[in-house]
């Protein structure tokens, strides 16, 4: 058989252990923190059917979709999930009976696009949502944007503000503007590479797309308009677009978050109203929400929004739903860039490493390694294959990055002692055996 060459499909990748404690690191942050605001686990399967996904997310990104090969037993086709959403407003419709309203979840799971393969753009990563069903009020939408905050704030990101627009404030404007109603996709298909390619940009697109110049300058003065607070910009989309209903609700909406998240005590400094944002997925209906690095400009790591009307194609009623996504890959690659991880994230997770001296104290070695797990120290056994060399042992527990070292010769069997050395400065203590746990936990302090 001719040997293979080892790799891995485009957009796809491997995480080596030192990688996977720092993912775990943040999945564990954002864990505690959907847990804080009382957020319940979901998951789903990795296939759906492929009626489930496709029509719910515009053409776009309907071109991105994994659609699945399978067995010829199989009569309905299928697709790998594309996102976390459409799969939770599928469970809400198929199992509404078991569930209590309203009903908050989050899950943490991979997901596939057929993405063109590039730095911060994957074919599989992962997805962290946390989603409110069955909530009408802003009220859940200023908690998912309190919640994304905080998540954000306990990873140690410095200076990131949240963008928050309102669909039916686009569409007010578009309106306004004399967008015509089957353009106003293509409005949002190009206001949304706003930040890429500037208002000159966005300009162009929409002429190309066949709308009017008159038109297009109109919408631009709306998306770029800034009165210096939220309570003006509200005022200024009052006093021009007040009179179309879009225009109305999607005021009051944005009022009412305006006071929630006041309420809440969210920090200022980290959301503006911003009618530049559009997020560009097809099913959202009302506030809508983009969080990006602003120091150094990293782009965008959280995106989310309200989708009223998404359930309403899986059951005959639809439920009021809002939800927030936090972009895990980009929040790691991030972190790696700035330098956020504690200092002991990372390397290993092994605490002590217990030496072997020769094939006669080996019994006792693997005796004290099964007494510091059963006081939860988290302790290797070097496993020697007959080579017993100190210095091996030093430099594998320097290379792992195992912060300690139990030294068990045959001199501390006999006393009943153990030394331990920390490798970071040298420090050694000896200490009889029943002190050895703590001895190590206060090594590690």
């Amino acid at each position: 058989m001719s040997q293979m060459k080892p790799r891995t499909p485009k957009g796809f990748r491997d995480f080596l252990p030192a990688d996977m404690l720092k993912r775990e690191y943040v999945f564990g942050v954002v864990r505690e923190v959907f847990h804080l605001y009382g957020f319940e686990p979901l998951q789903t399967p990795t296939l759906e059917l492929r009626e489930t996904l496709f029509g719910k997310y515009g053409e776009d990104a309907e071109q991105l979709i994994f659609e699945a090969q399978h067995g010829r037993s199989d009569k309905d086709p299928l697709a790998m999930r594309y996102d976390l959403t459409v799969p939770l407003a599928r469970v809400v419709a198929q199992y509404e009976n078991a569930l209590r309203f309203p009903f908050k979840r989050y899950h943490i799971a991979p997901v596939w696009r057929g993405e063109r393969p590039q730095r911060g753009r994957y074919r599989e990563f992962y997805q962290c949502d946390a989603d409110i069903v069955g909530v009408a009020s802003m009220a859940a939408d200023a908690e998912l944007i309190s919640l994304t905050i905080t998540a954000l704030q306990r990873l140690g990101f410095p200076q990131f503000v949240m963008k928050v627009n309102n669909r039916k404030l686009l569409t007010a404007m578009g309106v306004y503007s004399g967008v015509p109603d089957a353009q106003l996709p293509d409005l949002y298909r190009s206001v949304d590479k706003f930040d890429k390619v500037g208002a000159a940009g966005v300009q162009q697109e929409l002429e190309a797309r066949g709308i009017a110049p008159d038109v297009v300058a109109r919408m631009i003065d709306f998306i770029t308009a800034n009165q210096g607070s939220i309570d003006a910009d509200l005022a200024y989309l009052e006093r021009t677009l007040g009179g179309i209903p879009a225009a109305q609700e999607g005021l009051r909406e944005m009022r009412a978050l305006a006071e929630y998240l006041a309420i809440m005590g969210v920090p200022t400094q980290h959301y503006q109203f911003d009618y530049t944002t559009v997020r560009g997925l097809g099913y959202y209906t009302g506030p809508i929400w983009e969080t990006v690095i602003t120091s150094p400009n990293l782009g965008s790591i959280n995106g989310g929004g309200r989708y009223d009307t998404l359930i309403s194609m899986f059951r005959k009623e639809s439920l009021p739903t809002s939800g927030t996504s936090l972009g895990i890959e980009r929040i790691i690659d991030v972190m790696d860039e700035l330098n956020l991880y504690p200092a002991h994230i990372g390397g290993t997770v092994v605490q002590a490493l217990v030496t072997v001296f020769n094939e006669a104290t080996q019994p006792e070695s693997l005796r004290v390694v099964t007494e510091l797990r059963q006081a939860d120290i988290r302790a290797e056994l070097y496993m020697t294959d007959g080579k017993y060399k100190l210095g091996s042992q030093f430099a594998h527990a320097d290379k792992k990055a195992i912060p300690l070292v139990v030294v068990l010769g045959e001199d501390e069997i006999a006393s009943g002692t153990a030394r331990v050395k920390r490798l970071a400065d040298g420090h050694e203590v000896t200490v009889d055996r029943a002190a050895l746990p703590q001895a190590i936990r206060d090594l590690l302090a």
